[in-house]
C-alpha cells in the first residue's frame, strides 16, 4: 500500500493550565496581556515560546538525545568576537588581548557593527544578536590562525587608521568648539588634514578572510536556523533565512486572573542573632524581615498554536547545501524534534519559584493541511467558568478542550485538505472527557509525542 503524500503544513494546537506563574513580563515587570473578545487576557509571547523550544531542541541535540542528535545547531549571541578570541587563545596559542582585538577588527571589517569601544561592557559585543552555526567562532579563528601574517599586517594598518581617524575627529570637534566660543578665532592649523584623515577609507579586509567570515556565519547546515529563520541586515551578502515555523502568542481562554504576591525574605544572619540573643531587647533589635516586596503571578488555561511549513524547511536545508535525500532526512528529524519541543519546552522565567517548567498540556491537537489553520477564534468568547447548572461552562480546562475539538470538527467538515488529525492528553480527566465526547473517526488518540505526526 502506497503511503499518501504529506501535506505542506503541520498545524499544532495546545491547551494547558498554569497556576501561579510568571513566564514573561513587560518593561514594568507586569504580566503581558492582550484584549481579545472584549476582555483582557494574559499572554505568553511567541518570542518567549520560540526561544524555549529552540533551546530545548538544541540542548537535546548537543547532549546526543532526540531526533536531531549529532546535527549542527545554531547559537544566537552578540559575543562572536569574544568567542573567536577565546578560540584563538585556547586552540591556536595567541596572546589573549591580541586575539580579542584581532577577532573584533576582522568581524567589524566584515560588516558587523560593535558597541562603543570606550565602554568595556559593550566594546566587543555586536550591536545585534547574530544567529549562526555553533562552530562559527572556531572556523573564523582557524582561518585567522592559518593566515596569521596577512591578517596581522592588515589588522595593524586597520587599527592605526582607526586611531588616526578618531584623533582627527577629536581635533575637528575641538576646533568647532573653539570657533563656537570665539567666532573671530582663526581656524587652527591642521584642520584640513584632519578632514582628510577622517574621510580616508579604512584598509579593506583581505577578500579571502572576509569570505571565510561570511561562510562561517552563513546558516549552513544548522537545523534550528532552517526551522526558525534568521535576519541579518548588517551584512547584505550574508544570507537571511525565512523560517519554516510560525508561532502565535499564547493567551488565556478566559478573562485574565492576576494576584499580587507579597513576599518576605528572611535574613539568616539576623535570625541567628535573634535566636542567640541574651535578652528580649537584643532580640527586638533583630526583628523584622530582611527584605519584602511584591511580585505579580498569573493563573489560567491557555491556548497556543504553531505551524510548520514542510516545504519551506526543505527549501532552507537545500539552500544550505544539503543534497535532496539528506535534506529529506534532516527535515523529518527536525519535524519530530519541533513537535517534541512544542509539547515539552516552556519559558524558564521564575522557574525556581513557580516550578512552571513542570507543566504538561491538557490536550495537543496536530493535523495536516494545505494551509495553516489558527483556531484562536474558538476562544473569542471568553470561557465562563461558572457552574453548568447556572449556564456556565465549568472549569476552563475541560471547557477549552470541548471548544477546540468542536471547532476542529466543524472546520474539518468544510475543508477537504485537513488530514491525519491526532490528539494527545496528559490529563486523566480530559481522557475521560474524550471518551464521553465520542471523538470523531477523523481524530486518532495517541499516547506519545512522536506519534502526533505520521
Amino acid at each position: 500500500m502506497t503511503e499518501a503524500p504529506r501535506s505542506q503544513f503541520l498545524s499544532l494546537h495546545l491547551i494547558e493550565t498554569l497556576a501561579a506563574v510568571l513566564p514573561v513580563r513587560d518593561e514594568n515587570a507586569q504580566p503581558k496581556t492582550l484584549v481579545f473578545g472584549g476582555v483582557e487576557r494574559h499572554m505568553i509571547t511567541s518570542q518567549a515560546r520560540r526561544r524555549a523550544e529552540r533551546v530545548h531542541a538544541r540542548n537535546r541535540a548537543n547532549a546526543g538525545r532526540g531526533a536531531l542528535k549529532g546535527r549542527s545547531m545554531g547559537v544566537r549571541t552578540r559575543e562572536w568576537a569574544i568567542l573567536t578570541g577565546r578560540e584563538l587563545e585556547s586552540t591556536h596559542g595567541w596572546e589573549k588581548e591580541k586575539a580579542l582585538v584581532t577577532a573584533r577588527a576582522v568581524m567589524e571589517a566584515s560588516g558587523l557593527k560593535f558597541g562603543d569601544p570606550k565602554k568595556k561592557t559593550v566594546a566587543n559585543l555586536t550591536k545585534v544578536l547574530v544567529f549562526a552555526p555553533s562552530d562559527a567562532a572556531a572556523r573564523i579563528a582557524a582561518h585567522i590562525a592559518d593566515q596569521r601574517a596577512v591578517v596581522e599586517e592588515w589588522c595593524d594598518a586597520y587599527l592605526e587608521a582607526q586611531a588616526s581617524a578618531e584623533a582627527a575627529k577629536k581635533a575637528r570637534r575641538g576646533a568647532r568648539k573653539k570657533a563656537a566660543s570665539s567666532p573671530e578665532a582663526e581656524e587652527p592649523e591642521g584642520t584640513s588634514t584632519a578632514e582628510a584623515v577622517v574621510s580616508a577609507p579604512l584598509p579593506t579586509l583581505p577578500k579571502a578572510t572576509r569570505d571565510a567570515v561570511l561562510l562561517a556565519l552563513a546558516p549552513r547546515d544548522a537545523v534550528d536556523i532552517a526551522l526558525y529563520g534568521r535576519f541579518l541586515a548588517e551584512i547584505p551578502d550574508s544570507p537571511n533565512v525565512d523560517g519554516a515555523v510560525q508561532t502565535g502568542h499564547a493567551f488565556t481562554v478566559h478573562e485574565a486572573e492576576q494576584i499580587e504576591d507579597f513576599y518576605a525574605a528572611a535574613d539568616d544572619a539576623k535570625l541567628d542573632r535573634k535566636r542567640n540573643a541574651l535578652s528580649f531587647l537584643d532580640a527586638a533589635d533583630d526583628g523584622g524581615a530582611g527584605m519584602t516586596g511584591y511580585q505579580s503571578l498569573i493563573s489560567g488555561t491557555f491556548y497556543r498554536h504553531a505551524v510548520l511549513d514542510r516545504a519551506q524547511l526543505r527549501t532552507n536545508l537545500r539552500a544550505a547545501g544539503m543534497a535532496e535525500q539528506e535534506a529529506e532526512t534532516a527535515a523529518s528529524e527536525a519535524e519530530q524534534e519541533f513537535v517534541n519541543a512544542f509539547v515539552e519546552a516552556f519559558p524558564e522565567a521564575k522557574k525556581n519559584s513557580t516550578a512552571s517548567t513542570g507543566s504538561l498540556p491538557a490536550l495537543v491537537l496536530a493535523f495536516e493541511g494545505e494551509r495553516p489553520y489558527n483556531y484562536a477564534s474558538a476562544f473569542q468568547r471568553p470561557v465562563d467558568e461558572g457552574p453548568v447548572s447556572a449556564g456556565g461552562e465549568g472549569p476552563a480546562g475541560p471547557a477549552a478542550v470541548r471548544r477546540l475539538l468542536c471547532h476542529h470538527t466543524f472546520v474539518s467538515r468544510r475543508r477537504e485538505d485537513l488530514r491525519t488529525a491526532r490528539i494527545l492528553t496528559y490529563d486523566p480527566e480530559i481522557d475521560m472527557l474524550l471518551g464521553e465526547l465520542g471523538s470523531p473517526e477523523s481524530l486518532t488518540l495517541v499516547e506519545r509525542t512522536q506519534d502526533l505526526t505520521p
